[in-house]
């Protein structure tokens, strides 16, 4: 039986769809900077629960924005850095990045950055 193909109305609408949610920018927008390990992620993003990273990360990987790769090093390690898809997004993070930063100027938000 074949692929059924979801179908979108517009382009944010896909675009929400895949890189959307409450951790799932947040964990692309960290990968951007470089490489990073599971405990770094984990280190960077107090609020996130280690079953929300690991579930996120594996929608981040199946949607093929990011790539785990498992080091044979001593000790052993995972490493999660962004394929050419998800380096695609930088403008799109720096953006979001850059608005967060005006926002909370503007409105005397606290960003504790890590």
């Amino acid at each position: 039986m074949g692929r059924v193909t979801k179908r979108y109305h517009c382009p944010v609408e896909l675009a929400v769809d895949v890189v959307g949610g409450t951790w799932r920018p947040v964990i692309l927008s960290h990968l951007k900077e470089g490489v990073h390990r599971y405990g770094e992620l984990r280190r960077r993003m107090p609020g996130i629960t280690e079953k929300m990273l690991a579930q996120r990360l594996r929608e981040l990987t199946s949607a093929g924005l990011v790539e785990r790769v498992e080091r044979s090093a001593k000790p052993a390690h995972v490493e999660y850095h962004l394929t050419d898809e998800g380096r695609s997004l930088a403008p799109v993070l720096q953006a979001l990045y850059d608005w967060g930063v005006s926002r909370a100027e503007r409105t005397g938000t606290p960003i504790d950055a890590p």
